[in-house]
């Protein structure tokens, strides 16, 4: 089965913060429920892949500021039918920030979030449900930005410097922090 992998992923994920407990109870049924749940297609909402992207030292995250979306977030996007959800945050965070030499620094999952997707002139409303890892940048290339986002940039542990209140961005940030 090609969500066993995703379905795995998830049963081994433990997490503390109510919102992520209910979006893994949620999340897993979606994917048990739903066999075409990696296809853009399917209307009322699809798997995302995302990365916390931090910098060679450690030191600092990447966000951008979502050009269609105008909100500041993690690199990330749709898995179009790939259902190696890190292979495919792997590749959002190569792709949205311009550096080829990016790595997990674990294969486990580092953060779910169900967020709603508003109706636009392409798609009517949908949901993400969107898994996160932890990545970390192994070179010292520069991020280039893309048609994707307004604005990429590095932000600190400094968590007056974050660009963003989203209690899933601020979650994403604390954890990291905790990690050392």
């Amino acid at each position: 089965m090609h969500r066993s992998k995703l379905l795995t992923l998830l049963q081994a994920y433990n997490p503390t913060d109510h919102e992520e407990i209910e979006a893994k109870q949620r999340m897993i049924l979606f994917v048990e429920q739903n066999a075409d749940c990696f296809q853009r297609s399917l209307a009322i909402g699809h798997m995302t892949a995302s990365a916390w992207l931090e910098s060679k030292d450690g030191s600092k995250a990447l966000l951008m500021h979502h050009n269609k979306l105008n909100i500041w977030c993690q690199l990330g996007g749709h898995c179009d039918g790939d259902c190696d959800i890190l292979a495919v945050a792997l590749k959002e965070a190569q792709e949205e920030s311009g550096i080829e030499n990016v790595a997990a620094i674990s294969t486990e999952i580092f953060d779910i979030d169900i967020h709603f997707i508003p109706e636009n002139s392409r798609e009517k409303g949908h949901y993400h449900y969107d898994v996160r890892f932890l990545l970390r940048v192994t070179s010292n290339e520069e991020f280039v930005g893309n048609s994707e986002s307004k604005e990429l940039r590095w932000v600190g542990k400094d968590r007056s410097l974050l660009p963003t209140d989203s209690r899933s961005v601020v979650r994403m940030f604390d954890k990291w922090v905790q990690r050392g």
